[in-house]
Order: structure tokens, then C-alpha cells, then sequence
């Protein structure tokens, strides 16, 4: 199975300031010291040795992640079928990379399992060019069960130009049932009510002995032992548990306590309790810089150094926009 991260922040859209961008050059050239580069394969080395911060960036998009089977005849996974979750502003560029990939001659199904209705997950579904094309099927999977009224809702007056109605494509609303096991495109699917305003939903996606969780835009209250330990279960054994890190740990519990969002720190506690073999940082702070992201990351791989305490080791990761993971 890969993974693809088409959008990773949270709350709303960023871009790199002018600021950013100089301070990148800047430190790229300190770095270049003076050296003497005799062909583009020696200035691209150069580029590729510097730290992250400098040489890449974690984006600007909001939440939507790719799901692909390694093997389309081997998972039942037909050709034409995508299945991602959230429809956030990332959803734009997974449109453009689609129909890149197949032209606007191939029909193809897109399988979006939303997470809650909040509009940094819904906004890129305007800007998804995929549902103009006739002959396209998208499936909106999700357990609110406003599903649709919210859907139509981000492509209606005042809200956007192009009515609802006038989408070529297929729409579908399939309302899941929380708990309950389902196959679609060759997965097995499960959703968990997670804690946020409105409510959000996990969902747990197994395929060939391999299974990753997206959990996002969900509270952990310290004291809510018991419910802790559902999520743990829900977590179990994951190759792959994709969640929301999008504030310190201060913060979720004071400043910003009910604001529906978690931290590093409860992510690597969830994550080595159930035995999960990586973590991916999401949802991440839009205030934050490609500098301060990666300075969060080291910090949470130094936690789950100190704290594994018997737990076999978890990787952890940051997801950017544009990251692969294969598992």
C-alpha cells in the first residue's frame, strides 16, 4: 500500500511569505560557502544535502491523503477507483495529477471519506476539476448525516459561483455506520467518533495484512482514561496512524482546551501503547513554518526515544504535502 499526502495543514490554506523564501536563499548560500559547482548533478547533491527546512517545505495545503494499493488485481481495487480522505485545498492538486495520469477521457471513481464538515476539509471540492467531467462517479463517505446537505452546501450562493447542480460527474452520499466493518475498493473500512465540534470520525483502512489509521481534527482529554483505551484499540498493531499534532501539549490543555485539535505528545503516548510501527505528524499549525515543523519533529522523536519503555520502536515521521509513504 502507499500513502500519498496531497494536503497536510490544518485550519485554513498557507502559503510561504517573501520573508520565508529569502531566509531559505540565505541560509542555502551560507551553506554553499564560497564552494565551486561544475555541473547541475553538483548543484543539485549540494541542494539535496541541506536540512529539510532549507532545501524543501512541508506546504500549504489543507488535509487530503491518497490510499493506493501496491496491487490493483491483488486488493480488488479496480483500476479507475481512488480512495482518499478529506477534500481539503490538497484535493486541487490530487485533480490535476488525475487527470494528468488518465485524461479527461477515462472514466474514473473517487472514494472520499470525510472526516467532519468543517470547511478546511470540504474546500478543495470546487477546485477538484475531476467532478465537472461526465462519466466520473465520486462517492462521499462519511457518518454525518448531513453528509449531503454539507457537500452541496460549499458549492451554493453566496458560497461559490458554480452551483451544485451543475457538476458533470456522479455524486453519491454513502452514510457509515460507526463501528461496523465495511469493503470498499478493496479495503476494509471502519469509522471511530472521535472528540470535536460537530463531531469528526477516524477511519481505519486494512488491506492485504497491511492497515493504516487517518485520525484527525480530535481531542484527547487527559482524564478520559476510558476512552483512551478505545482509541488504542482502534489503533492496534497500525503500520501506519496518521494524526492530528497540531498543538503542543501545553496548549491542548490550557489556552486551547475544547478546541477539537491534539498534540505531539499524546500522538507518540496513543501510538506506542498500541504498538503502532509509524506515526505520521498532521494537521499541522498554520502559524507554524517549515523551520518550527521541523523542530517539533526532532522533539517528538527525542519523546518517543525517552519514553518507549519496553515499546518496541515507533517511527515517527512529519507529512508534507507531496510526501509518499510506502508500507
Amino acid at each position: 500500500m502507499q500513502v500519498k499526502f496531497w494536503g497536510t495543514r490544518g485550519s485554513l490554506p498557507v502559503a510561504a511569505t517573501a520573508g520565508e523564501v529569502r531566509n531559505k536563499i540565505v541560509a542555502a548560500l551560507t551553506a554553499a560557502n564560497g564552494r565551486q559547482f561544475d555541473s547541475g548533478t553538483e548543484i543539485e547533491a549540494f541542494a539535496d544535502s541541506l536540512p529539510f527546512a532549507v532545501a524543501g517545505s512541508f506546504g500549504g495545503n489543507t488535509a487530503c491523503v491518497e490510499l493506493i494499493g501496491e496491487s490493483i488485481e491483488d486488493s480488488g481495487q479496480a483500476p479507475n477507483e481512488h480512495v482518499i480522505c478529506d477534500i481539503g485545498s490538497g484535493a486541487r492538486v490530487l485533480g490535476h495529477a488525475k487527470l494528468a495520469t488518465y485524461g479527461p477521457g477515462k472514466p474514473q471513481t473517487y472514494h472520499f471519506f470525510v472526516s467532519h464538515m468543517h470547511w478546511d476539509h470540504l474546500m478543495g471540492l470546487p477546485f477538484f476539476v475531476p467532478i465537472y467531467m461526465p462519466g466520473n462517479r465520486i462517492v462521499m463517505h462519511g457518518c454525518h448525516p448531513n453528509l449531503e446537505a454539507g457537500i452541496r452546501l460549499q458549492m451554493s450562493a453566496p458560497c461559490f459561483p458554480v452551483d451544485f447542480s451543475q457538476i458533470g460527474a456522479k455524486v453519491e452520499f454513502d452514510i457509515m455506520e460507526p463501528g461496523r466493518e465495511y469493503e470498499i475498493a478493496g479495503f476494509k473500512v471502519r469509522a471511530k467518533l472521535q472528540l470535536h465540534a460537530g463531531d469528526s470520525y477516524a477511519y481505519r483502512f486494512e488491506r492485504n495484512g497491511k492497515s493504516v489509521v487517518y485520525s484527525t481534527d480530535s481531542e484527547h482529554k487527559l482524564e478520559h482514561r476510558e476512552e483512551q483505551k478505545t482509541f488504542i484499540d482502534f489503533f492496534q498493531g497500525a503500520d501506519l496512524v496518521i494524526f492530528d499534532t497540531m498543538y503542543s501539549l501545553a496548549d491542548a490543555i490550557t489556552v486551547k482546551a475544547d478546541w477539537g485539535h491534539s498534540s505531539n505528545i499524546v500522538a507518540v503516548e496513543l501510538c506506542q501503547s498500541a504498538r503502532v510501527a509509524r506515526l505520521a505528524m498532521f494537521h499541522h499549525e498554520p502559524i507554524h513554518d517549515d523551520a518550527k515543523l521541523c523542530s517539533l519533529l526532532a522533539e517528538t522523536r527525542r519523546f518517543e526515544a525517552t519514553t518507549r519503555d519496553g515499546h518496541p520502536p515507533l517511527e515517527v515521521i512529519s507529512s508534507y504535502d507531496g510526501m509518499s509513504v510506502e508500507l
